[in-house]
C-alpha cells in the first residue's frame, strides 16, 4: 500500500491531457487537490492501525495486505465490509467515497473474463490478462475511473445504426501488439486524477457490434486520451472552516483519438455475448455500493435537518418528527437492501462474489426515487435562510457580527455562532457548487432509473407470484418453465 502522497507524486509523473475552462492543467491543480480529497483520505486511512482489517484486506492471488478498494470480493462478508466502510467513510467527508468506481470495475472484469474463456472453450486468454493487470492494480495501489457510458447520439438506433459509428467506443484497427480505439466515454467520475481508465461497453450489443465489444485498461495519460474536466468543489470557507467545505468530486468527458490498447490491457474484444454482460455487472457492483453511499448521504441531510430543528426549538413537534422517520426509513431500507443483496449473493467461476441482483436494484431505485424528497425535507424545515444568508465575511468582520448574533439568534441557550454555522452547513447542502451534482447523481449515477426497473423485471420471478394468485383463486398452476418453452 501507498501513502497520499506517494499517489499525489505519481500524479504529477503523468503526461498532462487534462483540460479545464479553456487551459491545459496539471493532476496537482490546486481544484483538483479538493476533488479528489476523499481518493487521497483512502489512502491516508489505510495507514492508521485503527483501521487494519476494515479498510485493508488481504489479497486472494498475493496473500499481501492490500488496500480493500483493490480487493476482488471473495465472500459475503468481503461486499459487507465494501458496503459498511462506504457508508463510513462517506459520513467522514459529507460527499461521495469515489474510489468505488476502480473496485466495482475490476470485480465486474474478475467475473467476465473468467466466463469468456469459460464460452471459448479456452482458446482466448483474457483472465490470464486481467489476473496479470490485477497483480499491479493491488501492488500499486491503483486509482481507477470507470470510463463506461457512451454518448449514445439517437436513442433510437444501435451502435452499427448510428450516422457516426463513434458515438459507441469502438475499435478502429487491429494491429499484431494491440487495438485501436476511438469514441468517447461520459461521466467519467475520477477520470483526471485516476492511474487508469478502466473501459466497458455500456449496453448490451448484437452480433454485428463486434467492434463495439471491448473491455480494457489503459494509464489515464496514454496518447490519445483528452480529459475535459468538470470539478463539483464546495464554497472555499473563509472565516468558519469546515470539513464540508474541504471535499469535492471531478468528473471528465474522456475522448479516446485512435488509441493503442496493447493486446495485454484488452479484457473483451469482439465478445458481443459478454459485451452486455460486462456492463450490466459494473452497474450491478456499483449499485451494491449504492447501498453504503447512499444512506450515508442520507444520515447527512438527515442529521443537517434534525440539527436545524433543533437550534430552532422545533425538533419536538410532530411534523419534523414525521419527515425525520421518512428519512430514516430510506436510509435504513436501502442499507438493508445492500445486506440482503450480500447474504443472498452467489460466487462466479472466478470465485468472485456476485451481489444479489434483485435486492442491489431494489435498494438502488429506492434511493434514487428519494433523493429530492429528502432535500425537499431539508429546505421546508430551514426555510429560505441558507439561500439569502450573508457572506462569512460578514460574520466575521467586527462591525457586523453583533448585529447578526442578534438578529439570527433562535433558541436563547443555543451560542449564534452554532447557528450560523448549522445553516452555513445547510447552505453547502442545498444551495451550494455540489448540489446538483448530488442530486442528479442521486437518480442517475450506477445508470438511469429504467435500468434499475429493467434489471429487476429480467431478475424476478413473476410467474412465482402469479401462481400464488392463481391458487388463491382456483386457477390452475402453471409451469414456469414450460411457459418459458412457448
Amino acid at each position: 500500500m501507498i501513502t497520499s502522497e506517494e499517489f499525489l507524486e505519481r500524479l504529477r509523473r503523468m503526461r498532462p491531457n487534462c483540460y479545464m475552462h479553456g487551459e491545459l492543467i496539471k493532476r496537482d491543480d490546486p481544484r483538483m487537490l479538493v476533488s479528489m480529497k476523499d481518493i487521497l483520505m483512502t489512502y491516508d486511512l489505510a495507514q492508521d492501525p485503527k483501521y487494519d482489517g476494515f479498510i485493508t484486506a488481504t489479497s486472494h492471488i498475493s496473500g499481501k495486505k492490500i488496500n480493500r478498494w483493490n480487493h476482488i470480493h471473495q465472500s459475503v462478508e468481503d461486499l459487507l465490509l465494501k458496503q459498511k466502510i462506504t457508508r463510513e467513510f462517506s459520513h467522514m467527508s459529507g460527499t461521495c467515497i469515489q474510489r468505488c468506481m476502480g473496485c466495482d470495475m475490476m470485480n465486474a472484469l474478475s467475473v467476465v473474463t473468467k466466463e469468456a474463456d469459460e464460452q471459448n472453450n479456452g482458446k482466448t486468454e483474457y483472465y490470464a490478462r486481467f489476473l496479470n493487470f490485477l497483480k499491479e492494480w493491488q501492488d500499486k495501489d491503483m486509482i481507477g475511473a470507470a470510463a463506461q457510458t457512451d454518448v449514445k447520439g439517437d436513442r433510437l438506433l444501435r451502435p452499427h445504426e448510428q450516422a457516426d459509428p463513434d458515438l459507441y467506443l469502438r475499435v478502429v484497427d487491429r494491429k499484431p501488439g494491440g487495438i485501436i480505439v476511438r469514441g468517447c466515454k461520459v461521466h467519467t467520475t475520477v477520470g483526471q486524477y485516476c492511474d487508469e481508465l478502466i473501459v466497458t461497453p455500456c449496453r448490451s450489443l448484437t452480433p454485428e457490434e463486434k467492434d463495439w465489444a471491448v473491455c480494457f485498461s489503459i494509464p489515464a495519460d496514454t496518447k490519445g486520451v483528452k480529459l475535459l474536466v468538470e470539478a463539483a468543489n464546495p464554497t472555499p470557507r473563509k472565516a468558519f472552516p469546515a470539513e464540508v467545505a474541504k471535499h469535492g468530486i471531478g468528473h471528465t468527458t474522456t475522448i479516446f483519438d485512435d488509441v493503442f490498447v496493447p493486446y495485454e490491457r484488452v479484457f473483451l474484444d469482439g465478445e458481443t455475448r459478454l459485451g452486455g454482460r460486462a456492463a450490466l455487472l459494473f452497474a450491478l457492483y456499483h449499485r451494491h455500493s449504492y447501498t453504503g453511499c447512499k444512506p450515508a448521504y442520507t444520515d447527512i441531510l438527515m442529521g443537517t435537518t434534525a440539527l436545524i430543528a433543533e437550534v430552532s426549538g422545533i425538533e419536538r413537534e410532530q411534523h419534523v418528527r414525521h419527515k425525520l422517520a421518512q428519512m430514516i426509513s430510506v436510509a435504513e431500507l436501502v442499507n438493508a437492501a445492500g445486506i440482503a443483496a450480500a447474504y443472498t449473493s452467489t460466487k462466479a467461476s472466478s470465485g468472485t462474489q456476485i451481489p444479489d441482483v434483485v435486492f442491489c436494484n431494489v435498494g438502488r431505485k429506492h434511493a434514487g426515487e428519494n433523493i429530492y424528497h429528502e432535500y425537499d425535507i431539508l429546505c421546508d424545515i430551514c426555510g429560505g435562510q441558507p439561500q439569502t444568508m450573508p457572506y462569512e465575511e460578514e460574520y466575521a468582520n467586527p462591525e457586523f457580527r453583533p448585529y447578526l448574533d442578534k438578529y439570527f439568534a433562535r433558541k436563547k441557550d443555543v451560542p449564534p455562532e452554532t447557528i450560523h454555522r448549522a445553516f452555513r452547513l445547510a447552505q453547502d447542502l442545498l444551495a451550494g457548487p455540489l448540489t446538483s451534482n448530488m442530486q442528479i447523481a442521486g437518480v442517475h449515477g450506477g445508470g438511469s432509473p429504467i435500468m434499475e426497473d429493467i434489471a429487476i423485471l429480467g431478475t424476478y420471478d413473476i410467474e412465482e407470484k402469479k401462481n400464488i394468485a392463481r391458487r388463491l383463486a382456483g386457477i390452475p398452476e402453471v409451469d414456469p418453465k414450460a411457459k418459458k418453452r412457448k
